[in-house]
């Protein structure tokens, strides 16, 4: 598996960069889906997405204990659950990429709709931006899918203690709380279709230098 790249460690400005440049992303991304955020049966998915997909907070933890577990988890999960898994670890090296090209290209100052639109087409890579968009899509509709197999639940509450004894308790509660977001959520996934749209629109309209929708 691929494991994600401590791509900042060494350098203290661009970690502080960095922080600043997720946690502004992670308002943005609030703001753009706040009518998703009042809606009771959405609502924990979309928190799932902006907490556990594409916060602030540092994945490597996560992302290092699925390397390490790799064997043990394709033994032991559900192949729908192991998905879920992989794709959120290609989503993270993915996302920390891009970050990181984007924490460079920054004008120096509070970040702006106008210069994070500046940076983000400077920046490019977009067949990688619609790789991120199709990814978070994707881990959405595999736990739409391991929701409504039977047993599902059952099997991971069983595996809650040997995660935890065998040192996999991070990986073990994402995907609890992604398993409970989407039982909320039910089979009402046009949840997703509008993730896939409003990202999108955005990042066409950011590849033009529009920042309309950032407002």
């Amino acid at each position: 598996m691929r494991v994600l790249q401590n791509l900042e460690a060494q350098d203290a400005a661009l970690t502080s960069r960095l922080h600043e440049l997720r946690t502004w992303q992670s308002e943005r991304l609030a703001h753009t889906y706040a009518d998703l955020a009042s809606d009771p049966a959405q609502a924990p998915a979309l928190h799932f997405f902006l907490a556990d997909l594409y916060g602030p907070q540092d994945f490597r933890r996560r992302d290092q204990d699925l390397a390490r577990a790799g064997a043990i988890l394709e033994r032991t999960l559900p192949q729908s659950a192991l998905g879920v898994l992989l794709d959120a670890l290609e989503l993270n090296v993915l996302s920390a990429e891009l970050d990181h090209d984007l924490a460079h290209a920054l004008e120096p100052g509070p970040i702006s709709p106008a210069t994070y639109a500046d940076a983000y087409r400077r920046t490019g890579r977009f067949p990688d931006r619609r790789r991120q968009i199709d990814l978070i899509v994707r881990v959405g509709e595999q736990l739409a899918r391991t929701v409504r197999q039977p047993l599902v639940g059952f099997a991971l509450r069983a595996a809650r203690a040997p995660a935890y004894l065998a040192g996999f308790g991070t990986l073990q509660e994402f995907l609890e709380r992604g398993f409970q977001a989407f039982s909320r959520l039910g089979s009402e996934l046009s949840f997703l279709d509008t993730i896939r749209a409003r990202e999108t629109a955005l990042s066409g309209a950011l590849a033009r230098g529009d920042v309309c929708l950032l407002s």
